[in-house]
C-alpha cells in the first residue's frame, strides 16, 4: 500500500498553529508597546548635573534611543510576519515551503511559526 505524502496541514493542526501565533502576537505587541513607551518617555533627569556629564549621558541616551527604535522596528516586522502567517492559515497554505512545496516540519513551525521555508530550503540559500 502506497502512502501519499501530505501536501497541507489538517484544519486541527492549523488551529493549533493559529493558537501559537495568536499568543506570540499578543506577547510581541506588549513588547512593542513597552519599547515605544520607552522611546517616547525617555527622561533621565540629569538637569542639575554638570554640563560635561550631561553631554556624555545624552550621547549614550541617544544611542540607547536608536537601539530601542531598531528593536521596535524589528518587533513591528516580526508582528507583520506573524500576521502574514495567520493569512496563510486562513488560506490553508500555512506550513508549506515556498521553495520545495513540501510541508515544513511541525517542530520548526513551533519554534519559528512565521517560517515559509523548510530547513532544507533554508540551507540551500
Amino acid at each position: 500500500m502506497e502512502t501519499k505524502e501530505k501536501n497541507r496541514y489538517s484544519d486541527a493542526e492549523l488551529a493549533e498553529f493559529k493558537e501559537i501565533i495568536d499568543k506570540k502576537i499578543v506577547e510581541a505587541e506588549k513588547d512593542l508597546e513597552l519599547l515605544n513607551s520607552s522611546i517616547s518617555h525617555n527622561n533621565n533627569g540629569t538637569d542639575d548635573t554638570s554640563p560635561t556629564f550631561k553631554m556624555m549621558e545624552d550621547g549614550s541616551d541617544t544611542l540607547s534611543r536608536e537601539e530601542t527604535a531598531q528593536l521596535a522596528a524589528r518587533q513591528e516586522k516580526f508582528i507583520k510576519h506573524l500576521r502574514a502567517a495567520l493569512v496563510r492559515i486562513e488560506n490553508k497554505t500555512y506550513g508549506v515551503c515556498r521553495k520545495t512545496g513540501k510541508l515544513i516540519s511541525k517542530d520548526r513551525l513551533r519554534v519559528v511559526p512565521h517560517a515559509t521555508l523548510s530547513i532544507e530550503a533554508k540551507r540551500m540559500q
